[in-house]
């Protein structure tokens, strides 16, 4: 029996490629799946999938506005009264913006990807901390970019919204660390770091690329799951390199 059979794992940021294969995966494994996205057509079209290639599996879609810190609350409040519990929170949500050199960076790209990579990754974090605390088994899971450990020059405002996007989940790591005293931690946030993602489609598109350490999204999907067979005390606060360190 899997770790995750009848377990609760809500995905913020669903709808992509990434959240796709993630949805699949969960569902292979027995996990009750929570999916969200801002886009309630590709959401409801990886849900279906996920359903269809899973028959007996419980996936269910929620176009939630992560923006909205009240909105995330309601989803973690209204996910766990429904199913009883909330053993994850699985963070996709992503987005890039930036610039040929230093010199021309666009703030508005700040303005953008704070939004995006770091009120989301707060919102969901503070809507689910208390629940995945209570669980047996409870993952905060940020899936972040080898970039925020090693800027570029044009890459100054996607690295620095990543880079936080991590510290604030090595602090709710710390609040799980905490709160488990003596005894350890019983739930962990963890920090899942890729280079760049590739699907099929990326490579159809550009049979000739080598996407060089880029991560499939379904070894990702498989890092993700395979983060709950780990015991909390040793994945929490930890950043899990799927590719080379820079």
């Amino acid at each position: 029996m899997s770790v995750l059979d009848g377990a609760v794992v809500a995905v913020a940021g669903a709808a992509g490629p990434a959240g796709r294969a993630t949805l699949l995966r969960l569902a292979e494994a027995g996990a009750t799946v929570v999916a969200s996205d801002a886009d309630a057509a590709r959401l409801a079209e990886a849900v279906d999938a996920a359903r269809y290639a899973h028959g007996g599996a419980t996936v269910v879609g929620d176009t939630v506005d992560l923006l909205d810190l009240d909105a995330a609350r309601e989803w973690a409040t209204r996910t766990e009264k429904e199913f009883g519990r909330i053993d994850g929170l699985v963070h996709l949500v992503g987005g890039w913006r930036g610039s040929k050199n230093f010199t021309e960076t666009d703030l508005a790209d700040w303005d953008f990807l704070e939004k995006l990579l770091i009120r989301t990754v707060q919102h969901t974090s503070l809507a689910f901390e208390d629940g995945l605390r209570r669980s047996d088994r409870g993952r905060y899971l940020l899936i972040s970019a080898a970039g925020a450990s090693k800027p570029t020059a044009g890459n100054a405002a996607y690295a620095a919204s990543k880079a936080a996007a991590e510290a604030w989940t090595l602090a709710l790591a710390d609040a799980f660390r905490k709160a488990g005293g003596d005894d350890g931690p019983r739930a962990a946030a963890a920090i899942l770091v890729v280079k760049a993602l590739v699907h099929d489609a990326m490579r159809a598109e550009r049979p000739n690329a080598k996407f060089a350490g880029f991560t499939d999204v379904n070894e990702l999907a498989e890092a993700i799951a395979g983060v709950w067979e780990r015991p909390a005390a040793e994945v929490n606060g930890n950043r899990l390199w799927l590719t080379e360190k820079p």
